[in-house]
């Protein structure tokens, strides 16, 4: 679920392409925009408001849950293999997700029929697919998360339970404690506002881009706050 040797990745390699993931309502569309603009990147969003099934899906999951997450994975695919083409990369590339994260959200919301008959559609297309030269997981905690969900207003996400976006937390724990498609960041994004703090967001800007990176890395910056 979490990557496969097809996503092998150099440690070594510069970062040009930079996916930032989050669960709903973590701000990962506004931090990726800001950092495009920081960077002056192509900027990858993912296209919601295109989903004519997204807002059933939230009243009825049951009936919804499949027809919206095949959109999903053909939309993000379309989207994504944009990414391959040649001399993309000579500049930055920032994304709000990852393809991968497609499965979280399948292995949550569809029955096991369901999910046998997405995992034909969507294993051959991830082989296709662009890896990020590193993933910033925006880690949050589920009262921060409604409270995102709250302040951005969006009609169909009136319809979202604190239950299911914390099933979905933990999901997106889960699959980042085991992704190995690319480096990745695990940021702790409590008691932190890169949105509003324009100094919080400078120093997300260069614990990006510090010089030797592990594999997965983690950064508290309130942790940073209290000892400096």
């Amino acid at each position: 679920m979490a990557g496969s040797k097809n996503n092998l990745f150099s440690l070594n390699k510069p970062i040009s392409y930079i996916a930032i993931e989050g669960v709903i309502g973590a701000g990962k569309s506004t931090i990726a925009s800001m950092l495009a603009t920081r960077l002056n990147a192509k900027l990858v969003l993912e296209n919601f408001d295109e989903n004519p099934y997204l807002a059933r899906f939230y009243r009825n999951p049951a009936e919804f849950a499949f027809r919206t997450q095949v959109f999903f994975l053909i939309e993000r695919y379309t989207q994504l293999q944009e990414l391959s083409q040649k001399g993309l990369f000579e500049s930055y590339v920032v994304s709000d997700y990852i393809f991968e994260k497609d499965k979280i959200f399948a292995y949550l919301n569809l029955s096991d029929d369901e999910l046998k008959l997405y995992e034909t559609i969507s294993t051959p297309l991830e082989r296709n697919i662009v890896q990020p030269d590193l993933v910033v997981y925006l880690q949050s905690t589920l009262n921060m998360l409604m409270k995102g969900i709250k302040e951005r207003n969006r009609e169909y996400e009136k319809e979202i339970s604190e239950e299911y976006i914390n099933d979905l937390n933990d999901a997106y724990n889960y699959f980042f404690s085991r992704y190995k498609g690319a480096k990745v960041l695990i940021v702790n994004s409590e008691e932190t506002d890169f949105i509003n703090n324009p100094q919080d967001f400078e120093n997300l800007v260069n614990e990006i881009f510090k010089d030797d990176r592990g594999a997965v890395e983690y950064y508290n910056p309130s942790l940073r706050k209290t000892a400096h």
